[in-house]
């Protein structure tokens, strides 16, 4: 069967956490047997692909984002067997898969790292990012890591500093030497030899720093445009992070990643972008010969409703780049889920709940669905004993971390866990009770939940190659509440309208637009005496 090279334009991928999806040995987290367990479930979204968040093996100081093998999986999610045998069941379902890989660092456990901390004259000496304290025994600059405090660890067995972006256990690797690019390439091809159809390149824009090691310029500090995702401000927030990232030797690199997958046809590349300048460095990012496309924090980490924000989000990639193809998300495992942040930290709205993928699979652009979404779940409160994430313990109480988002799935509404795992051992997370209302078997069996409604909706969208492919070009509507654009492929046009607030409202019928929408739901569709378009609170009208 001929394989598309481009199947990922216009795809919607759906993200599993596996710690937090399906646990089938009883220990409390999720694995890989348990993510082929519900490949069907998965096929039956109409999705295209999915992405699987880390399962290398890993000390888990940041649950598999700290990398200590490239070419195994950690056993606690299986074998490079259970994999095999999840990547043929995928294929055979139609799916695709592509998985999380971390360039930018390893773990401090890593041999790489074991070793090139040994001396300063190893063969290996050179493959992290090392320098000497300043005069009076200080880091060398005054870089910060994202997760708080000074991005430089010092080891007494080299009598040096190491820098890391993330975790003092993640030492970002030293993308200046030739050698470890040739090492990382090398594990790339390990996966694509497995048969994986692509990558998530997580922080890929974290990867090369500056040689000179200049510090970076201060940043005024103005609420609501912080580095992060926090709602107050930090020591990241408080710099322009021009020099310990996006350094302009990242873009051979990228080429050296597109020439290894061009020999592997129909994989793709996905960059996960975190800079001062989102857009435009997922832009030159995705250019020619480098990655296939790349997706910010321009969404995912939206709190707002405002349609001029959400207008400019996306205009600002559309008005910059012809070439570059977007990709989208409004959430994913670092974040608060959107239907919190959206309708309330304890709300499971349905109306948000069925908005929000349809709006974001309606966008011009690759789409990607965090696990859950697809039920409407809203994020959990974790106490302080529960939580595991190392940044949500580090700012506790005035954030709980990333852990309301990564609680675990929930399958069954009467089972134990709610059917995510059947075992004595406690789950890594809490399970989330209120789930029980919200878990498949109570969807599937109620024609108007939110599951079904992504169902039809994402079973529509495939056979429309307008909503797939096509340009966008956004609309005004006259209302401050209802986004307005449309989406077109040849001779076809949709107008698409979204209201993105709790109150109904009425605009005016653009020019153009049908007299009728083209998909219909039950309290959620728009309708229209072909003047005006009434809108209920959180609906769509598309025609």
């Amino acid at each position: 069967m001929a394989v598309s090279k481009d199947w990922w334009r216009g795809a919607v991928i759906y993200q599993i956490y596996p710690r937090s999806y399906k646990d089938t040995n009883g220990d409390g987290v999720g694995d890989i047997p348990g993510i082929t367990e519900k490949l069907p479930y998965i096929a039956s979204l109409d999705v295209d692909a999915v992405w699987i968040s880390p399962i290398m093996k890993s000390p888990m100081k940041d649950f598999g984002y700290d990398v200590s093998d490239y070419c195994d999986i950690d056993p606690l999610f299986g074998t490079l067997d259970d994999f095999r045998e999840m990547l043929d069941k995928a294929h055979s379902l139609g799916l695709k898969i592509i998985t999380d890989f971390i360039y930018s660092h390893t773990s401090d456990q890593h041999p790489w790292f074991q070793e090139s901390r040994r001396s300063r004259n190893n063969a290996k000496a050179d493959w992290y990012v090392w320098a000497d304290p300043q005069e009076d025994g200080t880091p060398p600059n005054n870089w910060v890591s994202v997760f708080g405090g000074s991005s430089w660890q010092y080891d007494s067995w080299r009598g040096q500093y190491y820098f890391h972006n993330f975790l003092k256990e993640q030492p970002d690797l030293n993308f200046h030497n030739r050698e470890v690019q040739d090492a990382i390439l090398a594990a790339t091809k390990f996966w694509l030899d497995l048969g994986v159809d692509g990558f998530r390149l997580d922080a890929i824009n974290f990867a090369v720093h500056d040689r000179q090691l200049r510090n970076n310029p201060k940043r005024p500090i103005v609420p609501g445009t912080f580095s992060t995702q926090l709602d107050f401000a930090d020591p990241y927030s408080m710099q322009w992070h021009k020099y310990d990232k996006s350094q302009p030797e990242m873009i051979p690199f990228l080429k050296r990643v597109r020439s290894l997958l061009e020999q592997y046809p129909g994989t793709m590349a996905l960059g996960e972008i975190g800079d001062d300048d989102q857009v435009g460095r997922a832009i030159e990012y995705s250019g020619p010969g480098m990655l296939h496309t790349c997706y910010n924090f321009s969404l995912v980490g939206m709190k707002t409703r405002d349609v001029r924000a959400f207008r400019d989000a996306i205009e600002a990639f559309e008005y910059k780049s012809n070439e570059a193809w977007p990709s989208w998300a409004f959430s994913n495992h670092d974040v608060t889920r959107a239907v919190s942040r959206w309708a309330g930290q304890f709300s499971t709205d349905p109306a948000v709940a069925k908005m929000l993928p349809a709006l974001l699979t309606s966008l011009r652009g690759s789409a990607f669905i965090y696990q859950g979404e697809e039920l409407g779940l809203p994020d959990t409160v974790v106490s302080y004993h529960d939580i595991q994430d190392p940044w949500g313990r580090y700012l506790y109480p005035k954030w709980q971390g990333r852990d309301g988002c990564r609680t675990p799935m929930p399958w069954n509404s009467t089972q134990k866990h709610l059917g995510f795992s059947d075992g004595e051992q406690k789950p890594w997370l809490p399970v989330n009770e209120s789930y029980a209302a919200l878990a498949p078997d109570m969807q599937e069996a109620d024609p108007k939940s939110t599951l079904n409604f992504v169902k039809a909706f994402l079973k529509w969208r495939k056979g429309e190659e307008a909503m797939v492919r096509g340009t966008i070009r956004f609309i005004e509507t006259g209302s401050d509440n209802v986004l307005g654009f449309t989406r077109t492929e040849g001779n076809k046009t949709f107008t698409c309208l979204f209201n993105l607030t709790p109150e109904q409202d009425n605009v005016p019928l653009p020019k153009g637009a049908g007299n009728g929408p083209v998909f219909v739901w039950e309290g959620q569709t728009g309708t229209t005496d072909g003047k005006t378009v009434q809108l209920p609170a959180f609906g769509f009208f598309i025609s």
